[in-house]
Order: structure tokens, then sequence, then C-alpha cells
């Protein structure tokens, strides 16, 4: 299996917003090194704080993407070609080499820069010891420093941690070696690089602590930070002193927020878990201090109990029952051997505490693993399975290496539970199991063997190891992510490993997505600690396929399995994601910020929506004063509420600012509603039109060579979208008038400093077009060279960044125009499942994922019989025109209604992927025949993608031909009543 990258939309937002802080290349500079071969170009306000870029994105979104994209962005725009990337430990920096240096990286970053690389020159520990008693440098440092830059298709990166970053090694200057330059010492060799730095985990380096002081010996010109948090810094004094987030420019250039990304579905969502104990009793734990062959010590907070050989631990608690004694040698009379470190809990009989917590892991592994590998008991229609990986957190390493407890303990209870399921599997001897029962018994074989491959761990004293067994554990863990995700090797034998131990090593820095239980076995580590352990299982899984998996189509959530003592961690971490807001909600009055969030969100749909529009509404509504206060119990239809509730649920952008109710869930104190159950009945009733749905149908684009050749002659060769100048800036100067009262603006249009764009290769020019618009390159070459000829006077200046930029949107533009409608669907001859119909089966699903019906529940929604779900709650995105619709009293002649799930119907968009409308209602008309129609809900001033959907959908629609399915696209709810009306009239 290899890992297909795929380009999200919040990573282009994340690169876009890079690239347009940057303040670009310096070319009125009179330095006489502009044109060294083995530095960067110089950048505009190089050295300075206000010329850094943060970039502030969660745990789990790509940031180690995003920073390897940027590299070859600002290589090809911008010549720059020396990236030296710092990492605060060597477990971050082996995530970012293998990241790096995968063949899926590699393949992905090919599509959009051709015959670009990166040479990866990583520095470790042990690369500066002397050899042959002389002392040099490593090859991977030489190779670094001397990188020119008339090698323009290899992109230069040094790799290095914090503590190597500041060691003697780098600063001494006493090596038998000299640098370009002469120089002698690394420190001084790679600041002549000009280099661009970038800083994994920022809030590992406070400005005022060595490892950022480390970085600034190396004077880069820029520094970009990517980071989910921070470092802090005080400001004021006394009582205005106060701590806030330490960014270059007050604030990230890019924001991903916790809540964000757990909102947009953007990583898993977290179910947490306890063991199935009454609380009292689980936190009634005594913990063996230690244990010899005539002693055991027990510990219970700062008591102590000291037991001889032949004690009852009912003399410790009562809760021991059944006489159990200890009776030496590390064992309890009930056959129970001790290990230091271990939990007894009174009443749990020979149950530790650990080993009621790896039994819940155990079993609820394989419930998420059997829904993977059958997704849904879909797996006949082919559906491609997940892999399902499960990591333990454990304090001691011993009891797991060298035959220890743990293991012995973790093998018992999976052993026990694989004779289980095999059993039941090969007594219900289902077809579409049957795959599945075969990778159980190889996962049984392989356990049974003596070099088992079915769990494994990996520690930090494992690197000094000489063990073969535990190498080969390492090297899975921590190199081959391809093995972990896949099922099977290339010579077809099961790849059964699945299970993963560790300390505290697998935290910052590893990561493998298709993490989907967490079992946390020890008991230290900060709240910080807590969150990277959660974080290592929070990215969406991919596919045996290597596909990355959307929450809108396959749901996918992390179990976090915890000990009773951390009970209140959901509160914890739910606290620690809503404090990562980019507002602060109040619940007394209507602030500024809640009013530019939810103008800026209606202003996207509606250009004419203004804050002055809100307000009128809310005062309509009734809900603030004039002091823009809430107003308390404001009764509307009959609802009382608080006016901050109405306002939540009137202008549903501001619960993108806190984390929603489904998004961490503590399972023991939960009444969340995950999923919505369909009403079979009423699905039954347009199942007809599922079967024609289900058909897969293909785009064909009509065959107009001589469009696209005109359209390569009429923008490649407009002379106008070429430029070379850098946009020109008007001179502002602030004037007093005579008198000192009155102070003027002044504009000086037409002064300014005429600075050029720097010029990009001709060849490159060429492709970079190709690769962007899909013109062939014999058209693109013959439009530019004659515009060279003629209006551009041969100026290579023309050939920019901005130039490029001008001609590929333009021919975007054009291309939308052009060939919108000059496609046709084509029907194939197959059927395919959606998110809610098997055609196999000629099923409906039994329930889907709550969100994918909408983001906002409305707990006072009546019963209707003809609606498509149980209610309530009943699921919604927006009250105008969402709501109103759903909770309309529909006239008998509406036999079914209820608005569609995402992926229901999958319309194929020219644009890539799929569409589907938002609403269904089947009607009765005045011939007795029924009608199916489909609505898709729109703001009356649409933005350009959505005017394509809705000509999309109705295409589609129109070419299938069928006399009773009907599209409209509507505005408001009473344009869906009207049309329901008229048809029930026909």
């Amino acid at each position: 299996m290899k890992i297909l990258l795929e380009e999200l939309p919040h990573q282009e937002k994340s690169l876009s917003a890079i690239i347009e802080s940057f303040t670009g290349i310096d070319h009125t500079t009179k330095d006489e090194g502009v044109n060294a071969v083995y530095a960067n170009p110089l950048i505009q306000g190089r050295y300075e704080e206000q010329t850094n870029i943060d970039v502030k994105m969660e745990t789990g979104t790509g940031k180690t993407y995003v920073y390897t994209r940027l590299m070859y962005e600002m290589h090809q725009k911008y010549g720059i070609f020396k990236f030296v990337i710092v990492v605060p430990s060597p477990a971050i920096k082996e995530g970012a080499k293998n990241f790096i240096q995968s063949d899926y990286a590699k393949q992905h970053f090919s599509q959009f820069y051709e015959n670009t690389r990166i040479e990866l020159n990583v520095i470790n520990a042990g690369d500066f010891k002397a050899k042959s008693g002389r002392k040099n440098f490593p090859a991977q440092l030489l190779n670094f420093i001397e990188g020119s830059r008339q090698n323009t298709n290899t992109i230069e990166v040094l790799l290095i941690n914090a503590d190597m970053l500041r060691s003697k090694s780098m600063s001494n200057n006493d090596y038998d070696q000299t640098l370009i330059g002469g120089m002698t010492s690394p420190i001084e060799a790679i600041k002549n690089t000009r280099s661009v730095v970038i800083i994994d985990e920022p809030h590992r380096f406070p400005r005022d602590k060595t490892n950022y002081k480390a970085i600034e010996t190396i004077e880069p010109q820029l520094i970009v930070r990517f980071g989910a948090t921070f470092p802090e810094k005080v400001v004021g004094k006394g009582k205005n002193k106060m701590t806030k987030k330490d960014y270059y420019r007050n604030k990230p250039q890019f924001d991903l927020n916790a809540i964000e990304s757990f909102n947009n579905g953007l990583v898993k969502g977290i179910d947490i878990y306890y063991p199935d104990l009454p609380e009292e009793q689980a936190k009634n734990r005594y913990k063996v201090e230690s244990v010899k062959a005539k002693e055991l010590v027990l510990k219970q907070g700062s008591n102590t109990w000291t037991l001889n050989v032949g004690n009852n631990l009912a003399e410790v608690d009562s809760g021991f029952e059944g006489d159990v004694e200890y009776v030496g040698s590390k064992l309890l009379s009930n056959e129970l051997e001790l290990e230091k470190g271990m939990d007894l809990i009174p009443g749990t009989y020979r149950s530790n505490y650990q080993e009621l917590i790896i039994q819940d892991a155990i079993d609820k592994h394989f419930e998420i693993e059997k829904r993977n590998f059958l997704r849904d008991n879909q797996r006949e229609n082919n559906a491609p399975k997940i892999k399902t990986l499960s990591l333990f957190f454990i304090d001691s390493i011993s009891s797991y290496r060298k035959d220890g407890w743990l293991e012995a303990m973790f093998e018992r209870l999976l052993k026990e539970k694989l004779t289980s399921l095999v059993r039941e599997y090969e007594l219900r001897n289902l077809p579409r199991e049957k795959e599945y029962l075969e990778f159980l018994q190889a996962t049984q074989e392989s356990l049974s063997s003596d070099n088992q491959e079915v769990h494994g761990g990996y520690f930090g004293e494992d690197l000094g190891s000489g063990d073969e067994a535990i190498q080969a554990q390492v090297e899975d863990i921590l190199k081959n992510k391809e093995k972990l995700l896949s099922f099977k090797d290339s010579n077809g034998q099961w790849q059964t490993r699945r299970f993963l131990f560790s300390k505290w090593t697998l935290r910052e820095g590893w990561d493998n997505p298709n993490v989907f239980v967490i079992a946390k076995l020890r008991t230290s580590g900060s709240d910080n600690s807590k969150i990277q352990e959660v974080g290592r299982g929070l990215r969406l899984p991919v596919d045996e396929t290597g596909h990355r998996i959307q929450q809108s189509e396959y749901q996918t959530r992390l179990a976090f399995l915890i000990g009773y003592d951390e009970k209140d961690f959901a509160k914890q971490l739910v606290g620690e994601i809503n404090r990562d807001v980019k507002i602060d909600l109040s619940q007394e009055k209507l602030t500024e910020d809640m009013i530019q969030l939810i103008v800026g969100e209606r202003m996207q749909k509606n250009p004419d929506y203004t804050d002055e529009t809100l307000l009128e509404e809310l005062d309509k509504l009734g809900i603030i004063n004039r002091k823009n206060e809430f107003k308390k119990a404001v009764k509307i239809d009959g609802i009382e509420k608080d006016g901050f509730d109405w306002l939540i649920e009137y202008y549903p952008e501001l619960n993108t600012n806190r984390l929603r109710d489904d998004k961490v869930v503590d399972t023991k104190n939960s009444s969340v509603q995950l999923q919505v159950k369909l009403r079979k009945e009423n699905w039954e009733k347009v199942k007809e039109l599922w079967r024609q749905f289900s058909n897969r149908y293909m785009l064909e684009f009509e065959r107009i060579p001589e469009t696209i050749r005109l359209m390569a002659d009429e923008i490649i060769g407009n002379p106008s979208l070429y430029e070379r100048e850098i946009p020109k800036q008007s001179i502002q100067s602030v004037a007093a008038s005579g008198d000192g009262k009155k102070v003027e603006l002044q504009i000086q249009q037409g002064m300014y400093n005429k600075r050029y764009l720097p010029g990009i290769a001709y060849g490159k020019f060429i492709r970079t077009i190709h690769t962007a618009t899909g013109i062939p390159v014999k058209d693109i070459h013959a439009n530019v060279l004659k515009q060279m000829k003629s209006d551009l006077k041969g100026d290579m200046r023309y050939l920019s960044a901005v130039s490029l930029e001008n001609i590929t949107r333009e021919f975007k533009r054009r291309f939308d125009e052009v060939f919108a409608q000059a496609y046709a669907y084509k029907k194939l001859d197959f059927q395919a499942r959606t998110s809610i119909y098997n055609p196999e089966s000629d099923t409906f699903v039994d329930a889907i994922n709550a969100e994918v019906l909408g983001v906002n529940k409305d707990e006072q929604a009546k019963e209707e019989e003809r609606y498509l779900y149980d209610i309530p709650p009943m699921r919604y995105d927006s009250i105008t025109p969402e709501r109103e619709l759903l909770r309309h009293k529909y006239n008998d002649k509406v036999t079914v209604f209820g608005k569609l799930p995402k992926r229901a119907i999958q319309v194929p968009k020219y644009t890539g992927g799929s569409t589907t409308p938002d609403f269904i209602y089947m009607i009765e008309k005045e011939d007795q025949t029924s009608v199916h129609l489909l609505i898709e809900t729109k703001a009356e001033n649409m933005r350009l993608e959505d005017q394509r959907i809705v000509e999309i959908q109705k295409k589609f629609f129109n070419e299938l031909k069928e006399q009773n399915i009907q599209f409209e696209e509507a505005t408001t709810a009473q344009q869906v009543y009207s049309m329901i009306q008229k048809l029930t009239e026909e």
C-alpha cells in the first residue's frame, strides 16, 4: 500500500496566506554579495521581526506537509533554495525526515514542481566524531553549505534539532577543513547561506531561552514558525501585567485553531472511556511500592503497608475478599504475579487495574477493527478496508521488555479474545466475513510463534539495544508507516502488527493516521503531555489504497482509555480546546468581535450584508436592548430562552467559535447523539429513486481543441497580462494645518521608486503555464515568443510570478465560461453505493452520522410521521430556510420529506468531486401520480461556486429525463411552499 497525499483546502489556504505575507525579494539592494551562488537571494525586510511569519495549525492537520510544500513554492517563485528546519527533539526530527524523504511525498510534490527535488541533509549527534585523527565536517553539512543556486533543480535543506544546533560541535572553529569563504565554524558557514529557517513546535522555542538564541546565531533572513501552540510572554506592569501569546506580528498569518479543526472534521472526534467499575471502587487503588521474595509493600497516598509471607491482604483493606495472601516469590495466593508499579483494586480478585484497562482496550480495538475491515457490513461492495492500530502508553519499560509481566498479561488477554472471535466467526460462516476470519487466524498463528509480529514497542533505550527482534519492531514503528497501514505484504502474507507500546517517545513528532485506540496505563505526566498523547490518534485515517478518509464519507473517532484518577480529563481537554478561540463570546453583551464574525461570514453569500443589517434583525427578534446587551427570558414561537442562546441558534456562525458537543465525548456522562436513525418505512417509498441514483455517470466533454487554441492566443497573447514591476505605491504623509488643530492626510500620487519583479527562466515559465492550464506547450511557446519579440521588447523580467498568476487566473475564468455547459453525463454500466443506499443488497443503511445532516440540533422538533429520520432532535445547518422547511406543517399531498445527507446522490461536478441537493419531497399530484421534488437552497446573492453547483445539479437532473423528478433552486422557504402547492395542483 502507498499513501496518497491529497491537496486539502485548509492546507492550500495556509500556503496562500504565507505567500501573501511574504515580503518578497529585494531587487534594489546595493549589497555586494547579492548574487552569491551559495546563498539565498536577499529578502525585503530581512532580519527584521516583522518580516517573520507565524502559522498556527492544530495537531494532525498537516503542518509538515505545508512547510515542505512551502519550500518548493518559495524555490519556484523566488529562487530561495536554502532552508534550515529546526525541531525541538530527535523524535520530531525523525518524523520530519521520514515524511520529506518518503516516496509518496516526492511523488505528490512532483505534480506541482516538475524536475525539482529536495536534498535533505540531516545532522545527528555522532556526525562530528573525529575519524583517523582528523576533525572533519559531516558530509551532510558540506552538502548544505556548498549547494549552489546554479543547480536550479535542487532545494538544499538542513534538518537539525535544537540541542545539536547549540552544541559545541556547531560553534567550534578548530576543524581540519575549511568551508566556502574560508570558514572553519559550522555556525558561521550556515550564517553565510542567508537561510530561511522553519521552526517546528514553536512553543518549545521561547524567544528568551537558549533554543531560540541558538537559531539567532545563524542569522536567518526569515523565520517561519509552524505549530499548534506558541510560546507566551508577559506584557505590562503591576495591575496591567498579563500573559499573552508571543506572535511576531501580534497574530498568526494563518490560524487554524483546535476548535475549527474538530468542528470541521479535519481530525477525529474523541470518545473517552474509563474502567468498567463503580467510581468509588476504581479510586480505591493500592500501588505495589516494592515486592521481594518474602516481603510486599503496598502504598496508597502517603500510607504504606508491609506484608510478609502468609499475611492476608484483607489486613490492608477488607475489600480484598477470599483469603488472598502473599505467598512469597512475588505471588499472591490467587496466582497473581506481582511487579513493582502494579495497581491492586479490592474486589477485583485476580485482576489488577492495568489488566482492566488492557482488557477494555482489546475489546474496543476489535469492535473498531471489525467496523473498519467490513466498512459497516458493506464489504460486499468492495469498500476498501482500513487497518486499525492501537497504542498503549506505559510506565515501566521492563514490564514489557525482557518477558515482563505486562507483555505476558497482554498476550494472555489477546489470545483469549482471538480464540473467542475466531470461534464466533467460524460458527457464523458468513461469506462477507471470510476474509476477516483469515486475518484473525493469521494473527493467532503469529502470536503463537517465536517471532510474533502482532505487537511491538518503541522506547528510548531501544536505540542502543543489539536485539534484532527489538530493532525490527522499532524500524516498523518509526519508519515503515506503509507497512503498519497495509494488510498484506508483496507476497500476499498478512501483516498482523497493530498493537504498539511506548512510554513517552511516541508523542511529538511521531504519527500514524490509523491509531484508533489509545490506552493510557501510565499516570505520570503534565496536562500538556496528556494532550500530546491524544494527538497521536487525531489524524484522519487512510484506507488500504492509501486514500485519506474524510469525516463526511466515513466517521472516524479515537477511543481514549484512561484511569478513574483522570476522570476530569474530558473536561480539561474540552476546556483546553475552547481556550483556543479567535474571539471570546460574551454571554452578557453583543461585542464588536461577535458582530464582525457574523457579518464576515454572511457577506460571503450576501455582499450587501452589514453590521446595520444584523442589528436590525436582532432588534426585530427582541434579543438585545439599545446597549446591545442580551435580554433575559426572550420568548420566540412559544419557546423561552436567554437572548444569548437565541443568538447562537439564529446565527450558527458563532458555533464555529466553540467546540461542538459531539467532538469530545465522556462516554460515562454523555447523552450526545452521534448517529441519526433512518425511518426505513419512509425511505422504502423513495427506493426506486435511489436505484436510479446509484447508477454511476461519467462526464463526457465536447472535444473542441480549436477553442482551446483560440483561448491560448487570446490569453497568452494578451500583453496586458504580463507585468514586470512591483505594484506601485503612493506616498502618504500626515500634515498639520497652520493653526495646529487640524490634521490632514496628504496623498502624493505617482511618486514611487520603480522596482522590478524577478524574471523566471523561459522554459520554466512555459512549463508552469502548461501544468496549470493543460494548454499544449507548442501553443504556449508560440504566443509567449511572439509577445517577447513585439510588445515585451525581449525583457525577460516580464516572465514573472505575477504574470503567471494573471495568465492562469484568466484561463480558469474563461474555461468556466466556455466549458461549464460543454459536457454531458454518460451513464455507465455499473452501480455504486451512496452514503445511504447499497445497490448490491438493495437496502438502506440503518443510521448515519448526525453531522452529515447538519451541525445544529432542534430539540423542540415535534414528531412527524412523514419525516425521513427519527426525531427529536432534528438536524439542520441554517435557520433560514433549513429549519423553517423542517418545522413547516405540510399538507397531506406531501407523503415523504427530509434533508438529504452529504453524498446521498453524488452528482459529479466538472470541477471535481460531487454534490447533493439539500432537500427531497415526495408529492402526490391531482392525477394520482407522484413527483419527487429535489431542492437546493442557496442565498440570494450567490457566490460563483454556489452558482456552479446549482447549474451542475440542474443539468444532471434534466439529463436523467425521468418524468417523476423535478429539481429546483430556492432562496426562501416560501418559494418551496409555492412549488409544492403548484405541483399538487397539476
